[in-house]
């Protein structure tokens, strides 16, 4: 009943476990059958691996968390050598979140990724900080964000969803944007720039001053955003941020999401993600009944 198809991909039903969030699946396989979710998305890959960030790396806030993880990753290689055959046998789709930074690394990252069997769609993080300009991420401008879907678009083998910053000057025209330049579907959003003040030592918590803002603090700001996406694209949305519940992910399906990602819940609770599905398939089993 919650089969749903996203960029000509199957999905069993419209929950996804977000990138950055799960692994590469194999740690939540020890709670519950990840066979049973909509699809995967990888952790942030990069062409070399990455040790991430140093120092406090998650921080709890009182209705969701800040993470300055820093794309910590085995490198594009080694995923493709080790982890993709291992997450090939779960039976669901994969969508290889791949970031880099600059439009080289992209390329080169989204050409060996979109070519490897087992790959479904890839998710481009645009996020991601640019070195040759100063650090400002991809997805602020959308001169930035066209740039780097106009590069890798020829050699993408897979449908491309880039994934998009609520940080971004207008997150309405980057949608529209990156759609011109050849997404064949956006996702929304990623973590919110925000920080912590250590009150004691009266410095920044994060070595990096500011870190991502996650979990249901951000909901309605991200569903407001997916809707008004939804309303100016004519691709699909995967809509995220916050969402903890059956009840929440109904309000973005509602809001024009043809698929969910869920993230900061499965922290709080490993099988927040099965409690979702279940739910979906209570509620449109009683429609059915009407």
């Amino acid at each position: 009943m919650l089969e749903t198809t996203l960029c000509g991909v199957r999905l069993a039903n419209p929950i996804i476990a977000a990138s950055g969030t799960f692994g590469f699946g194999e740690e939540y396989g020890r709670f519950f059958d990840i066979g049973r979710l909509g699809a995967i998305c990888t952790k942030g890959l990069t062409l070399a691996p990455r040790s991430g960030n140093t120092g406090v790396r998650v921080w709890e806030t009182p209705a969701g968390m800040m993470n300055s993880v820093g794309l910590q990753n085995p490198g594009i290689p080694a995923f493709l050598e080790r982890e993709l055959p291992r997450m090939r046998t779960l039976g669901i789709p994969i969508i290889a979140n791949v970031g880099g930074g600059d439009i080289d690394e992209y390329v080169e990252g989204v050409r060996r990724v979109s070519a490897a069997d087992g790959v479904a769609i890839v998710e481009l993080n645009i996020s991601c900080p640019n070195v040759r300009e100063g650090g400002m991420a991809f997805g602020i401008t959308c001169g930035a964000a066209v740039s780097v879907v106009t590069a890798v678009r020829p050699v993408c083998a897979k449908p491309l969803m880039v994934k998009l910053s609520p940080n971004a000057e207008d997150i309405v025209a980057m949608a529209i944007a990156c759609e011109r330049a050849g997404a064949d579907a956006v996702s929304l959003v990623n973590t919110f720039k925000a920080m912590a003040i250590d009150i004691h030592t009266r410095r920044p918590v994060f070595e990096g001053v500011t870190a991502g803002l996650s979990g249901p603090a951000i909901r309605p700001i991200a569903l407001r955003m997916v809707w008004e996406v939804a309303q100016a694209v004519h691709v699909p949305v995967v809509g995220m941020g916050g969402i903890c519940t059956w009840q929440d992910a109904q309000e973005f399906l509602i809001a024009g999401a043809t698929a969910i990602q869920v993230g900061t819940a499965t922290f709080v609770k490993p099988t927040a993600m099965l409690d979702i599905i279940d739910g979906l398939e209570r509620w449109a089993g009683d429609d059915a009944a009407l």
